[in-house]
């Protein structure tokens, strides 16, 4: 399996070579040139996998630089029991007496979020594809977050041989759990700096050290290449397309569906990757009737849905869903290439209208083609806390504010369309991380105020019945070990200078 660049560079990459460069030299994303399937023999053999073996199996069909017996290895080690406990990644049914609503639980690894369960993985298959491709240099991922992001690479690279790890976050736009975990993170090849400024501004930043072939050259001269661990990296989305395998063969293997029996995902969505494995799974084969991507106010997504105009010349909010403050979702550039037939002259276009002017529109049949498979919906704050109350009241879960988005987008989808296709929502961070929101939600607006961070979380345990996850327990008594806060224009210089000694 080859990858190519969505933007048409001529040079054609394996997928060891997609993973350490991570973005194609002309700007591009790194895609398979065909997409593998899954055939309904394998997905009964499935049915027989723990979520290690299902991962491994999955990833082969992809990433085929690596055996199976490889990836068995990689995954093992990733998902063992010590870092996320016996079932990694749990299918829940919400209520006993609705056999419609089901959550896939994605939060149980070390940071507490979804992207745990690629940023676990994508170490191995970096070091891996080190020694494949014969690369003898320091690699340094260089990476901007949105909360999450930024503490699971950092746990996943931490004291990796070989490696560099620098993480750009917002000032201001994570939540205040999300930032202790980044700033008392240990380790002597970490590096966490604040940018001014909100996620886009720290992603565009990164795009651009990526794109400087000037300072790429300088730092080969150095021995030190630059690689991400955001999800524009195939080798973070990759691992992201196993866990929807797993939980339409989790269904299967409950007898909550029948074979080949559609069911619809709902993901709350900012960058675009983690819908975006769920469109590839259900291209592989998984029956998928709806991916329903939800956002909050910052309703880029749910227009471009809508109208076909993507947009981001608009007001930019810090929402209680931080992970999601975005405006420019960098992974639908992968989408708008798939259902554009390939036509990478046509991307090309829409990527410079958004560089020049901020937005592209796409053509009539590629919004219809779009909207066969995804519903766009926003939710803003009161929709957002209304939803976690009536979550909790109703089935006994607590959610984070993400996971809300996602119910409260379905809540109205399911009103309007009286779809009763079963359904599963992605779960993509532990209520503790934003236990404020969470508890204000419950107990009422404002309730959080005045206590302490730790004082919110231990009541949220009380109210809840939930443990308090170790990584948030402990960040009190963190040494805060990160404190840079620089400019967007200086994000390069400071790279520049952790590097180059």
């Amino acid at each position: 399996m080859n990858y190519i660049s969505t933007r048409g560079y001529d040079k054609k990459y394996s997928a060891a070579e997609a993973i350490i460069t991570g973005i194609a030299p002309d700007g591009g994303l790194f895609v398979p040139e065909t997409i593998p399937a899954i055939s309904k023999d394998e997905i009964e053999e499935m049915k027989n996998m723990q979520f290690f073996q299902l991962s491994a199996r999955v990833l082969s069909k992809f990433l085929t630089d690596f055996t199976e017996d490889e990836l068995l290895e990689y995954t093992a080690a990733a998902y063992s029991e010590e870092k996320w406990g016996e079932n990694p990644i749990p299918l829940v049914q919400l209520n006993a007496y609705n056999d419609r609503e089901y959550i896939l639980e994605l939060w149980h690894g070390p940071t507490c979020a979804f992207k745990d369960v690629a940023l676990q993985l994508l170490p191995h298959l970096m070091t891996a594809s080190v020694k494949k491709t014969g690369i003898n240099k320091k690699i340094c991922i260089l990476t901007a977050t949105s909360g999450d992001t930024g503490k699971a690479a950092l746990e996943g690279f931490k004291d990796l041989p070989g490696t560099e790890i620098i993480v750009f976050y917002p000032t201001g736009g994570v939540s205040d759990a999300q930032k202790l975990q980044m700033i008392t993170t240990e380790g002597d090849n970490t590096h966490v700096i604040a940018v001014n400024g909100c996620f886009d501004d720290a992603q565009t930043g990164v795009k651009k050290i990526f794109g400087d072939d000037a300072f790429a050259k300088k730092l080969e001269e150095h021995g030190i290449m630059l690689s991400s661990a955001n999800s524009i990296n195939w080798g973070r989305l990759a691992p992201q397309i196993a866990y929807y395998v797993y939980s339409y063969v989790e269904l299967l293997r409950q007898e909550k569906i029948g074979k080949g029996e559609e069911i619809n995902i709902v993901v709350p969505t900012g960058n675009f990757g983690n819908i975006l494995a769920a469109w590839f799974a259900k291209q592989m084969g998984i029956p998928v009737r709806k991916l329903i991507c939800a956002s909050n106010r910052n309703k880029v997504l749910c227009d471009f849905f809508s109208t076909g105009t993507y947009d981001r010349n608009r007001e930019f909010f810090k929402t209680s869903s931080p992970s999601m403050d975005i405006l420019i979702s960098s992974n639908l550039e992968r989408l708008l290439y798939e259902v554009a037939g390939g036509n990478s002259a046509q991307v090309i276009e829409w990527m410079n209208g958004l560089n020049t002017e901020g937005k592209y529109s796409v053509d009539k049949d590629t919004l219809k083609s779009l909207q066969h498979s995804f519903v766009g919906g926003f939710a803003d704050e009161t929709g957002v806390a209304k939803t976690i109350l009536d979550v909790y009241d109703r089935t006994d879960n607590v959610i984070d504010t993400h996971t809300a988005v996602g119910f409260n987008i379905y809540g109205r989808y399911h009103t309007r369309s009286n779809d009763e296709t079963k359904t599963v929502f992605v779960s993509t961070a532990s209520p503790f991380k934003f236990a404020p929101a969470v508890m204000d939600a419950i107990r009422g607006a404002g309730y959080s105020g005045g206590r302490s961070i730790e004082t919110v979380i231990k009541e949220l345990s009380d109210e809840s019945g939930l443990e308090i996850p170790k990584s948030i327990a402990e960040l009190g008594s963190k040494e805060i070990r990160h404190k840079d806060v620089i400019d967007k224009e200086q994000m390069e210089d400071k790279v520049a200078e952790i590097l180059i000694v």
